[in-house]
């Protein structure tokens, strides 16, 4: 990847933080004070999707392997599922606890492309404990499958939830904290080295 392309992963990367960090502040201020709070989050966490989709399609390049179509589709998928989650709150079609159980599985599906990014030969280039972080959000983001049954269950009830639900929704954890943090230190590392590689050649022609 050349310095340009490493300039703008960070910037597609921190983008992605950004709007996780947002998300998870607006869910917190909804339950707060109510408001408009609770839409932002549900757009946010579409955008979190999307940009994840993003992310994950860029660095499409950076795995190897028969795994690495299995996981830049998984977040793909995911992206799609957790747009289509923030829809059906949003649209007031479903309760946002069900629609919280498809965006879950969503999540899922983009932290098991975490995951394996962070296995991949381009993650040793990085920080060890860069990659680490990486790689509790992934495993947090994939206990979001533990939902998966509640949705042919309908469940859209948070009083009447069983408590296996509550195990996946953990998941969030890893959406709303440890993936911001994750993509905001990709940023920084990213666009260091490449500030690096662009003032080396310069000294060496001095």
């Amino acid at each position: 990847m050349n310095e340009t392309g490493r300039r703008d992963t960070g910037r597609l990367a921190v983008t992605t933080g950004v709007v996780a960090a947002g998300s998870a502040i607006c869910l917190a201020t909804y339950f707060a004070v109510q408001g408009p709070f609770g839409t932002l989050n549900d757009l946010a966490n579409a955008g979190i999707g999307l940009l994840s989709a993003s992310l994950a399609w860029r660095l499409r390049r950076e795995l190897s392997g028969r795994a690495a179509n299995a996981a830049v589709g998984a977040a793909l998928t995911g992206a799609a599922l957790t747009a289509v989650g923030s829809i059906l709150v949003v649209s007031g079609t479903t309760g946002f606890f069900f629609a919280g159980l498809v965006s879950s599985i969503g999540f899922a599906g983009i932290g098991a492309w975490l995951l394996a990014l962070t296995a991949s030969d381009r993650a040793t280039a990085w920080p060890r404990r860069l990659r680490m972080v990486g790689r509790a959000a992934g495993l947090l983001m994939v206990l979001g499958v533990a939902v998966a049954p509640g949705i042919p269950l309908g469940l859209d009830d948070m009083a009447t939830a069983p408590g296996w639900v509550w195990v996946g929704f953990i998941g969030w954890l890893g959406t709303y904290v440890a993936y911001p943090a994750w993509a905001i230190w990709v940023f920084l590392v990213e666009t260091r080295a490449s500030d690096r590689a662009v003032r080396v050649p310069g000294e060496v022609g001095a």
